[in-house]
């Protein structure tokens, strides 16, 4: 019998729990305003989530998915990514986001069930949050075709949950990437669960990296919780898509240390013990480490820098509250050019002003 395959899948970090570097850092890495970058970043975020899960409690947003235990992640990819090319997120990318110039009161606007939180000032090739999982796979497949064909130097950056790769839309969008050789990457955050549904029951695969395989590209599985993992892993990749040498699977392995949103209580499927030893490996505490034994940080550092989040926030939060409402009839007027007569009537039954 010969043997005519064979496949590996590796897992890499440069900084374990407690923010010790355990091989050498890459290049950036060794560049203190680069590290501080990343690190404002993750506690931008973390302030950001804190304030919109405040103001769903207190009525004043919809159902919001949490990004906590993740913002590792959305720093790395979203430092890595370059302006010209094009995230199609699902709905924890705030970090990214907002290294893409996408202001909270955008997202904000959003998740308060306004839509023009989507039509975004900056980075406007960017896609829409995606709440279908795994459709936006589907989308960043057909945007990197375009890109090849406009001979556009992007790279599309296709975000998902572990749940997403459980989907068609995900193996459909990983086999046309492949056999094309597409400039897109597809980045999993692994945060361990599809909202009550554990990773391990939702695959026997020993790694969701090794899904790449199949679709003929290289798999890789990072600590998500080490943003320097993830911005050199995700640049290596975007490089090799960027040079037209097609497609990669980044599996990052984090876990969600919130509920899966706002409408969920995660007390019912796991326990607090679990959640309190993630707590010990989450990457905001890790890099604040590193950082504070090179000497490049401490408390009042530290202090400084939330005091500065929660402003800028605030005044985020006080655009959105300021924005006007749209009127009911709004919903219709983007559907069609001419709005059939059937929804014509439908509109006429709101309250406003033709």
């Amino acid at each position: 019998m010969a043997q005519i395959a064979h496949f590996d899948i590796h897992y890499d970090r440069f900084l374990n729990e407690a923010g010790e570097v355990e091989q050498p850092l890459p290049e950036f890495a060794k560049d203190t305003q680069t590290l501080l970058s990343l690190y404002k970043n993750m506690v931008y975020t973390r302030v950001y989530d804190q304030r919109a899960i405040a103001l769903q409690r207190t009525g004043q947003m919809g159902t919001y998915a949490s990004i906590l235990g993740q913002e590792a992640i959305g720093a790395g990819v979203g430092h890595a990514m370059q302006r010209q090319d094009i995230l199609a997120p699902s709905y924890r990318e705030g970090g990214v986001q907002f290294f893409r110039g996408v202001k909270p009161s955008e997202l904000f606007l959003y998740w308060g069930g306004d839509e023009r939180g989507m039509n975004f000032n900056e980075s406007r090739q960017d896609f829409p949050v995606a709440i279908p999982i795994a459709s936006q796979a589907c989308h960043a497949v057909g945007a990197a075709y375009a890109m090849r064909l406009r001979k556009q130097p992007a790279v599309v950056v296709c975000m998902l949950g572990d749940g997403g790769t459980s989907k068609g839309d995900f193996y459909e969008s990983m086999n046309v990437a492949g056999s094309m050789q597409l400039p897109v990457i597809f980045v999993v955050s692994n945060n361990q669960w599809a909202i009550s549904v554990r990773r391990t029951d939702q695959s026997s695969c020993d790694t969701l990296a090794q899904k790449a395989i199949a679709g003929g590209m290289p798999g890789q599985q990072i600590d998500g919780n080490d943003v320097i993992a993830v911005r050199h892993y995700v640049s290596s990749a975007l490089e090799r898509a960027r040079t037209g040498d097609g497609p990669s699977l980044i599996e990052a392995m984090t876990y969600r240390l919130g509920d899966h949103t706002t409408a969920d209580d995660a007390k019912r499927y796991r326990s607090q013990e679990e959640v309190d030893l993630q707590h010990k490996k989450e990457p905001v505490g890790r890099l604040r480490n590193y950082l504070i034994a090179n000497n490049l940080w401490n408390d009042d550092k530290e202090q400084a820098l939330i005091a500065k989040c929660e402003e800028q926030i605030e005044t985020e939060v006080e655009i959105y509250l300021a924005t006007e409402v749209q009127p009911a009839k709004s919903m219709f007027d983007h559907l069609y050019a001419t709005l059939p007569k059937s929804l014509q009537w439908q509109r006429a039954q709101l309250p406003g002003e033709e």
